[in-house]
């Protein structure tokens, strides 16, 4: 690993599962952190192991809201914007809110990195390209998306946060870095985020019927978050002309149905499984290309689906043990500060 002893880093939304996983590498790495979340749907717990770790501190706020005066005074070189719900049932849950945190949060960390003349990132994703018709989808494939579905809030909203970005690039404003994630698992994802691998390993191993939406011959690709985060770092760090926005996912794509098979062998559960009508503009396939990845970085996912899977399960085994112990108990910010 490259050692950034100077590197002043702001992660928004550095609470998450993505999030919490990029600070321990950059914290690695000899960077200062600083982490900005409003825990709506990041988790103190995430963040424990950092407690008294002189490289870090702690910032609860809101991107959408005026940033407080101990990060606009923060002289960052590097802004991260991982802020925003990002499993359909949370951006959904508050849809107002997933839109507002694209835009004036992104528009919010853009201005205080021209201001600290910081190399920006930001967190995409494979929702801008919708319910594709192109597979695999590349970066200049424009999209099938929804303007009006449930699903809008977040989609259209990153497809926002892009424009802003870019425009900033464009203007010389900003130096800036964008990364469209594909479907992402590994430890710290939330038990109860409502996405297909929790949902999956979760129901399995707590031996209930794990639930299909659809008939499962959707597809998805699986990137373990190592694997993610390799490719973010790898970007921030890249110095040559403006890339545009770099589509990081492992391109082995599978049916939802050959996932549950792999989950149901690795944990041997007899767990049912149970179907479900199929979410409004729920994507049919989902497989990135990812060749802008592999010649402008060097970079592709190295981690098996099976290796990933077991890290995964034992994780959310543990998570399952502790809060069968403490049901009526949710960690705290106070508890990870």
């Amino acid at each position: 690993m490259a050692r950034h002893v100077n590197k002043r880093v702001l992660v928004a939304g550095g609470a998450g599962f993505i999030g919490s996983n990029l600070i321990d590498r950059l914290i690695d790495e000899g960077a200062e952190v600083v982490c900005l979340d409003n825990l709506q749907t990041g988790r103190a717990s995430n963040l424990r192991h950092l407690v008294g770790e002189r490289d870090f501190r702690f910032v609860e706020a809101d991107v959408i809201d005026e940033l407080p005066s101990e990060v606009r005074a923060g002289r960052f070189t590097h802004i991260y914007n991982l802020a925003c719900a990002a499993s359909p049932p949370h951006y959904q849950a508050d849809p107002e809110h997933t839109m507002l945190t694209n835009v004036l949060g992104t528009r919010n960390l853009l201005r205080l990195a021209e201001q600290h003349d910081a190399r920006f990132f930001l967190a995409s994703t494979s929702e801008v390209y919708g319910d594709p018709e192109v597979h695999p989808q590349v970066e200049g494939y424009r999209g099938w998306v929804s303007c009006t579905g449930p699903r809008a809030c977040y989609d259209e909203g990153k497809r926002a946060a892009e424009t802003l970005t870019f425009d900033y690039a464009r203007q010389g404003r900003a130096d800036v870095r964008v990364v469209r994630i594909f479907n992402t698992y590994g430890p710290r994802m939330d038990p109860d985020d409502g996405r297909v691998v929790s949902n999956l390993l979760c129901q399995a191993l707590s031996g209930q019927p794990v639930t299909v939406y659809g008939d499962g011959s959707q597809t998805r690709s699986y990137c373990y978050v190592s694997d993610l985060v390799e490719g973010i770092e790898r970007l921030m760090a890249h110095d040559g002309p403006q890339p545009g926005p770099v589509n990081i996912g492992n391109p082995n794509e599978l049916t939802v149905s050959d996932l549950v098979e792999d989950v149901l062998r690795l944990t041997g559960s007899n767990s049912q499984v149970t179907y479900r009508p199929l979410p409004v503009d729920d994507p049919r396939r989902r497989k990135p290309d990812i060749s802008l990845a592999k010649k402008l970085l060097g970079w592709e996912p190295k981690v098996p689906l099976a290796e990933g899977l077991e890290a995964t399960a034992t994780y959310f085994a543990e998570e399952l043990r502790a809060s069968a112990s403490r049901p009526d108990q949710r960690p705290t910010l106070a508890a990870a500060e």
